[in-house]
């Protein structure tokens, strides 16, 4: 069942050097509050797991947090590149940072074959692509059924996924809607999993749409209002753009993201 705790009671207890982490949230309800704290943490070694890292995972890895990347998109949305992540990847500054590329398509089924407690999954795709020959978690199988040959993808099992959602009642399910991605499927297929809240309410009422992911699916709730600043939590704030225009100034140059950095740490 899940616990409902701080921000920080949450990160120290679920989050560990060398953790494979999942940070999920398509363009909204990106959890930005728990990727900072885990950055105040000083949390390293870490495999960072996201369909599309953005301005929150370029924090993590010109942190120093993560040695690894699993992705299939990367950049600053409707700006340009993700400079921090570019930096580690090309000139292992501050470390290393090896990248491990798939589709979307890719990326959903692993993530769903995790959740349903398959080894892998299977899907056409990949084929006339060169990623299967640099990626060892892409394999093709024969259909015993008609013989075709698809790709099948090993599948995503996070030590934890953290996600953002809209609220939680007391005892800890949550509800989240708008574009809801591959957060359900993230937290089921997890070992362990941290949801971040804009506020916890006694009743849960209905929303059309909305994902609802039980108590005993969920390892921590914690509330953290703002909590997906500068993305947006549909039906609490708006996406913050002017925020996504300043970081590409930001993380272009070391000396200026390390004054951010140090700015974020700062007790």
């Amino acid at each position: 069942m899940a616990e409902i705790m701080t921000l920080t009671e949450a990160v120290a207890g679920l989050v560990q050097d060398g953790d494979s982490v999942a940070l999920e949230g398509f363009t909204h309800l990106i959890p930005f509050a728990a990727g900072h704290e885990i950055i105040r943490q000083g949390r390293t070694d870490l495999t960072l797991i996201r369909m599309t890292p953005d301005l929150i995972y370029d924090r993590m890895i010109g942190a120093g947090c993560a040695s690894k990347l699993v992705f299939s998109w990367g950049g600053n949305p409707g700006v340009g590149s993700l400079h921090r992540m570019r930096d580690a990847h090309g000139h292992d500054w501050p470390v290393p940072l090896t990248l491990e590329e798939h589709s979307h398509a890719g990326m959903v089924n692993r993530y769903t074959a995790g959740a349903a407690g398959l080894p892998f999954g299977v899907l056409r795709g990949y084929a006339g692509t060169d990623l299967p020959e640099h990626t060892d978690t892409v394999r093709t199988v024969n259909c015993p059924f008609t013989g075709e040959q698809l790709a099948a993808v090993k599948a995503l099992n996070p030590d934890v996924a953290i996600v953002h959602a809209q609220r939680a009642d007391r005892a800890g399910n949550v509800q989240l809607w708008g574009i809801t991605g591959v957060q359900k499927e993230a937290v089921l297929a997890a070992r362990r999993s941290l949801v971040t809240v804009e506020e916890v309410v006694d009743t849960l009422a209905p929303v059309p749409g909305a994902v609802l992911l039980p108590s005993f699916a969920v390892t921590a709730v914690a509330v953290a209002p703002g909590g997906a600043k500068p993305s947006y939590a549909h039906g609490y704030y708006d996406r913050d753009n002017a925020a996504y225009q300043a970081w590409d100034l930001v993380s272009r140059d070391r000396e200026r993201f390390s004054a951010w950095l140090k700015e974020l740490v700062a007790p």
